[in-house]
């Protein structure tokens, strides 16, 4: 019963899976049913499938009979309407095919004339490929015309890249022609033709710098200095709140732009022919050869001419010539790639500034004007600031114009020496009279000059000192000016100028200053009234060294107390020239004297003195008394400010009292005095009185007691042993007398009025005591007829008295009588 069961739940199995199946078959397309039939013949029921199929295939039958037997009427209805379109179809047939004999009557010449269309259609596409072909050739052709046109005009590049887009564009499309064949073959000598004339043009263009170096120069030197203005307004400009001005109106209100050096000299060659060598592959040749050529001109530039240091001009040339060379060369640096480098630059620089800095030092050692010097520093200076702005280095310039700086003050010590003279030479060497108050007062804006004394004095008045003083001090300060000038723009600390300067201004005064005045006080023909007021003036030159301090401290702003300031020597200056100034009134004044001494004319055989002292002695006392008037302008100590105390007066109103008594003393003295009579002792104690009264008179104030007098003691002392001695010798007369009749037996003596006189034997020597021939000191007196002997004091003197004598001793005879302290000597015998 249980296998009942089964076998009849397999056999609902089956015929459910049957029924799937076939409704699969039913609906499924018939490209895809061999996997259902598959499964069909992969069971085990196929017989039973196939029995459901015949019993499916038998329904389908009858329902198709079925629907057939509904719709038979309908197709016999449709059977009967088609018999009915056949007989019309025939119909239509025979119009169709009249019409189309009637069609084919009329087509033959529609098809004549598509035949003739075809011929020209068949012409039409020939001529169209002919056409694009020479489409194609066209472009070449015109590119090639258009390269030849570039090269006539001398357009190498574009020539260059016609021929790159006619070599790799446009052959390439046309290569089976011939002519295509003939151009590929010409390109490298295209190539060749090209770079030979940039190559020229390169070469046109090197020459053409060269020739424009100046002018570049001179363009980016003028800009220079048109930044240094603007920069210079800007920075002085007040900045008030609400009216600043902007650089850009400052600019606008300056002088037009200058041109760059782009403006002015066309790179384009250079930069074709940079181009070309490089798409040609040979840009290290081209660069191996302009820098060769660069460098060849940039010693050609170098080379500074022969007369460079005779004018500024000269300067500036050769400095534009190297500037222009180095903007072009930055130019270029900065506008290709690699053509130069900034180690190619830096070598050209260093050799350039080692050979600019040679030519400086040798042609500015050649110039000799300031003023020249002043402006070659400024053009340096300029120089300097050009190439920095390019930024080259520029130190080493600066350095050397700190050389320059040495050379420059030298040749201001030259000129100011030239200006000094001329001051010292014009000068009268007289107080300045002043006769109004507008004078007075530009005499001292010009020098710093106060006394209250002077001030409350009425016009016309005088200042102390002479014109040369004003001049001197505003050409000393104008020296400073100079000075402060060559400082400017050298980039230094004010104290570097301070102590410039400063050892600039004690060169001028204690070198320049001070040798013209030496000069002036040793000339021949300068009087004493000259070297009292240079004394003068020395001195109120002296006072205003304080000034000329803190005109350096106010010009400079560095304060004297600070370290290492360097100290004005002017004191010290001019203290030796007062001093030399009053050696030379000592020396003046004695030569003076002298020419005086040498207008004396004593009789030393007169019998009577004369009744007043001598004419030449009286004018010298009266020159001498109005000399040292002249010492009582002198001014007083430069610190006190107070009257000079006379000490200057005194000192040369001394020298000058001993140099008279000593001239005097050599009157005396004289060799060719050989006799003296008591009359003539007389005059000459007269003139000593004269001197001894000028004196005592006090010609200079100063003086205490007697002390001016004890000039004269020695020649008081020797005039009045003369006196004694004549007395002596009148004394002793008589003797002598009888001894001299007793000697030639009887002769009468002397008359009463003749005077007794002491000679001096010509052949008098200082070498011994004695007679001619002997040896040392003869200490004792030889007794001879008619020979008298005086010792007093340190003298010792043989006083001989002449009578009528015709006897003349023999030369072993004569005597040599020496001052027993080292004075004169005096040799007496008996005259003839």
């Amino acid at each position: 019963m249980e296998r009942g069961k089964m076998a009849e739940l397999e056999s609902l199995e089956t015929a459910a899976e049957h029924e799937r199946i076939l409704r699969e078959i039913e609906s499924t397309d018939t490209a895809c049913i061999g996997p259902t039939l598959r499964s069909v013949y992969d069971g085990e029921e196929h017989g039973r499938f196939m029995e459901k199929l015949e019993a499916r295939i038998r329904n389908h039958d009858r329902e198709i009979e079925k629907m057939c037997n509904f719709h038979y009427q309908g197709f016999v209805d449709s059977i009967t309407e088609l018999l009915k379109v056949r007989g019309e179809a025939q119909k239509l047939k025979n119009q169709v095919t009249d019409t189309n004999r009637k069609l084919q009557n009329e087509g033959k010449e529609l098809i004549i004339a598509m035949e003739e269309l075809k011929q020209c259609r068949l012409q039409q596409r020939n001529i169209s490929a002919t056409v694009d072909k020479l489409t194609l050739c066209l472009p070449v052709l015109e590119m090639y015309s258009k390269l030849r046109d570039q090269m006539k005009s001398k357009r190498h590049y574009p020539a260059l890249k016609t021929l790159e887009h006619l070599e790799h564009t446009y052959l390439p499309q046309v290569s089976h022609y011939r002519f295509c064949k003939i151009m590929v073959d010409n390109i490298p000598k295209l190539r060749e033709e090209i770079k030979e004339v940039s190559m020229s043009d390169l070469k046109d263009f090197l020459e053409s710098i060269r020739k424009h170096s100046d002018k570049i120069g001179e363009t980016a030197m003028k800009q220079a200095q048109q930044q240094r203005n603007l920069d210079n307004i800007v920075s002085q400009h007040p900045r008030i709140s609400g009216g600043k001005k902007s650089k850009k109106e400052v600019c606008a209100n300056s002088d037009l732009e200058v041109p760059g050096a782009q403006d002015l000299v066309d790179f384009s060659p250079v930069y074709r022919c940079l181009h070309i060598y490089s798409v040609l592959g040979a840009r290290e040749t081209f660069e191996n050869y302009y820098r060769k050529q660069r460098r060849k001109q940039a010693r050609l530039v170098l080379q500074p001419p022969s007369n460079m240091h005779e004018t500024l001009d000269g300067y500036r040339k050769y400095f534009n010539q190297i500037v222009g060379f180095f903007v072009v060369e930055d130019h270029i640096l900065h506008t290709t790639q690699g053509l130069v480098n900034r180690a190619y630059i830096d070598e050209l620089w260093e050799m350039a500034l080692s050979k600019t800095i040679a030519a400086l030092r040798t042609h500015s050692s050649y110039c000799s004007d300031p003023s020249l010097v002043l402006d070659l520093k400024n053009l340096i200076v300029l120089f300097a600031d050009t190439l920095q702005g390019y930024g080259f280095p520029v130190n080493q310039l600066f350095d050397m114009l700190l050389e320059i700086r040495d050379q420059y003050s030298e040749t201001l010590l030259k000129k100011w020496s030239g200006v000094f003279r001329n001051i010292l030479d014009s000068d009268n060497y007289s107080p300045i009279p002043v006769t109004n108050e507008e004078i007075y007062k530009k005499i001292v804006g010009q020098f710093p000059f106060q006394d209250a004394e002077l001030e409350k004095q009425p016009f016309p008045k005088k200042f102390p000192f002479s014109e040369f003083v004003p001049k001197v001090y505003n050409q000393i300060k104008e020296f400073i000016y100079a000075c402060l000038k060559f400082s400017e723009d050298l980039h230094l600390s004010s104290t570097e100028v301070d102590d410039m300067i400063r050892k600039s201004t004690n060169l001028l005064l204690t070198r320049t200053l001070s040798n013209c005045l030496q000069n002036v006080i040793k000339r021949k023909n300068v009087g004493l009234t000259e070297l009292v007021q240079i004394i003068i003036n020395t001195t109120h030159l002296e006072k205003s060294c304080k000034f000329l301090e803190e005109f350096i401290t106010n010009i400079t702003n560095v304060l004297p107390e600070t370290v290492h300031t360097t100290k004005l020597y002017g004191t010290t200056t001019f203290k030796d020239a007062r001093h030399a100034a009053e050696e030379e009134i000592y020396t003046n004044l004695n030569q003076k004297i002298d020419q005086f001494v040498q207008l004396a004319d004593y009789d030393w055989m007169a019998v009577e003195p004369g009744s007043k002292a001598s004419d030449y002695l009286v004018d010298l006392i009266g020159f001498l008394r109005s000399t040292f008037a002249v010492f009582t302008h002198l001014p007083g100590d430069v610190d006190a400010h107070s009257t000079m105390s006379g000490k200057v007066a005194q000192t040369a109103c001394m020298s000058a009292c001993k140099h008279l008594s000593t001239s005097l003393m050599q009157l005396l003295l004289e060799a060719e005095v050989r006799q003296l009579t008591l009359g003539a002792l007389q005059q000459f104690n007269l003139d000593v009185e004269e001197c001894e009264q000028f004196a005592r008179s006090g010609p200079v104030p100063g003086f205490q007691g007697d002390t001016l007098q004890l000039a004269f003691i020695d020649l008081r002392q020797d005039a009045r042993h003369e006196q004694e001695e004549q007395r002596v010798c009148a004394v002793s007369e008589e003797r002598t007398g009888q001894a001299e009749a007793h000697r030639h037996g009887g002769q009468t003596a002397p008359q009463p009025d003749q005077q007794p006189s002491l000679v001096r034997a010509p052949g008098a020597r200082d070498e011994t005591l004695g007679p001619p021939g002997s040896a040392g000191l003869c200490t004792t007196a030889c007794c001879m007829p008619g020979l008298g002997i005086l010792v007093q004091r340190e003298y010792m003197y043989f006083f001989i008295h002449m009578y009528s004598i015709r006897e003349t001793y023999p030369s072993d005879k004569m005597f040599l009588v020496k001052q027993s302290r080292g004075r004169r000597v005096a040799l007496f015998v008996l005259a003839q």
